[in-house]
């Protein structure tokens, strides 16, 4: 009930702010594929962890974050390839539904990795389908983030506004996925919480089909013309054969990388692994020279790349939610309530019902502030989002110096850290979508989106494998007093150096 109230209130902005009919197919489309990501998320640390007899995997913590880890890092890393393939290939249409197909087919085979006894044949099941939620997203992820600010001249003043609503479906979907799929998964069996993730991403895919023609020319192949009938353009036989071997040949890909990876010594692997990363680093610059001519460009550029940079940190310590904050909802929060316990895995409900609450009221500050001039610089509102997040970790100290061996807190505490966390996401996750449309040179726009998720990429590894480097490297340095400082130090450095990226941006704000 809460979620059509949330929907309809949407389509109540879309329509009073006057937003474009393709704001809303994207809106939707994008809801249920993060319905079916963090219905997923909300589940694998916990599923990796529980024991066989239940079901899952046995694995103790460390394996279970590091597994968490490398897979969050490569979701967000593959949009850079997905961003040139459909630069130079495919366009944005095509790369949508060839990302969200595959990504219904990880979502089946993590749901079978669940069956039998056999654990070789289960591991492999496991992997092949955290690896074809891996391209999937490499796929979608960035395409649909340029479509919506293609809807949008650089100029017009609904743009920010138009990524906070889009922001909006994100977290819809968020919110509704763990409190369904993690309920299915914890309580019934993690078969079916895995199920409903992947019907999830059916219904975005069938939602549009049924839809995309709203979006006009937009998002087709670079080589596509359109004469008179550019209003009402459509996919043709080709190009559903072109989806169809791309999806095909992803599977096969990935199909044969697992089977190498059983024969290749770890040592080979290591190199391969560092080869690869400088050669997709290499062609990743290669494209930005080519692409970018000019002192405007070159300096709006800059200001991505600057900004990116800072995003790792960010999203570094954000990203505790689906590791280290789960496993503190799990072992160190008082979820009793009479005789009902409250799955784990509702608490990651918890920061996009915030971002639903709050995310209209950002959007409309930024429009009323803009109409007076006093609407934030990017860097600044970056900064906001630091300062927050450092605020929210500051909360999550104090619960963990509270919580001890065999004491659990009240969930108050996580509630608040959410919050924290969640406002200082809207000053910065949509502000930096909107940042790239805005910013980048238009011939790659969609290579600069799926940068700026490269950098959550390294991001998410890092808030997986963090915990375990303090423990080795710094063992009577906290996680969350760590996070603590470095967040609002980068809040501070980023508001002092505002003023330089303003004059960067060169009449961009």
């Amino acid at each position: 009930m809460n979620s059509i109230v949330f929907l309809n209130i949407t389509y109540f902005m879309l329509r009073k702010l006057n937003h474009p009919k393709g704001l809303m197919v994207l809106f939707f489309t994008e809801m249920w594929e993060r319905f079916s990501y963090y219905g997923m998320r909300a589940l694998l640390v916990l599923y990796l962890t529980s024991k066989v007899m239940d079901g899952g995997f046995g694995l103790e913590r460390s394996a279970a974050l590091e597994i968490y880890a490398i897979f969050t890092g490569l979701v967000y890393l593959t949009p850079i390839f997905g961003g040139l393939i459909s630069d130079k290939l495919l366009g944005q249409i095509k790369s949508i539904y060839i990302g969200g197909i595959i990504m219904a087919f990880g979502n089946l085979a993590l749901a079978f990795s669940e069956l039998g006894e056999n654990m070789e044949a289960r591991e492999w099941f496991l992997n092949f389908g955290l690896g074809l939620l891996i391209l999937g997203n490499g796929f979608f992820k960035p395409n649909i983030s340029t479509i919506v600010g293609k809807l949008y001249s650089d100029t017009d003043p609904r743009k920010d506004s138009a990524f906070t609503i889009f922001y909006m479906g994100v977290n819809i979907g968020a919110l509704i996925a763990p409190i369904t799929s993690g309920w299915l998964g914890e309580n019934i069996s993690w078969f079916y919480g895995f199920l409903l993730a992947a019907i999830g991403m059916i219904t975005g895919v069938l939602w549009f089909f049924l839809n995309h023609q709203h979006l006009g020319s937009i998002g087709f192949p670079p080589s596509r013309k359109f004469g008179e009938n550019k209003a009402d353009p459509m996919l043709f036989k080709n190009d559903w054969m072109d989806i169809a071997t791309w999806i095909i040949g992803s599977c096969a890909f990935l199909y044969a990388v697992l089977k190498g990876l059983i024969f290749i010594p770890e040592a080979i692997l290591n190199i391969i692994f560092i080869v690869a990363a400088i050669a997709g680093v290499l062609a990743l610059s290669f494209v930005i020279l080519k692409n970018t001519t000019g002192t405007t460009e070159w300096s709006r550029v800059s200001v991505i790349l600057i900004l990116t940079f800072f995003n790792i940190f960010f999203w570094a310590g954000f990203e505790q939610a689906g590791g280290t904050f789960n496993l503190f909802a799990l072992e160190s929060t008082n979820r009793m309530i009479f005789d009902w316990e409250i799955p784990a895995s509702w608490f990651q409900s918890i920061n996009p019902l915030c971002i639903i609450l709050f995310a209209p009221v950002a959007s409309a500050l930024w429009i009323g502030l803009g109409k007076i001039g006093k609407n934030p610089i990017i860097p600044v509102k970056f900064s906001y989002g630091f300062l927050l997040l450092g605020f929210g970790f500051v909360i999550m100290q104090m619960a963990g110096n509270k919580a001890g061996s065999g004491i659990t807190v009240s969930p108050m505490w996580l509630v608040l850290v959410y919050l924290a966390h969640t406002l200082g996401e809207l000053c910065l996750s949509p502000i930096g979508l909107s940042m790239i449309s805005k910013l980048s040179p238009p011939r790659i726009t969609t290579v600069m989106m799926g940068l700026f998720f490269g950098s959550t990429a390294l991001a998410n590894y890092m808030a997986g494998v963090l915990e375990n480097i303090l423990h080795k490297y710094l063992p009577n340095l906290h996680l969350f007093y760590f996070l603590t400082i470095t967040s609002l130090a980068t809040g501070i450095v980023l508001l002092l150096i505002s003023p330089i990226l303003k004059k960067m941006m060169k009449g961009v704000e």
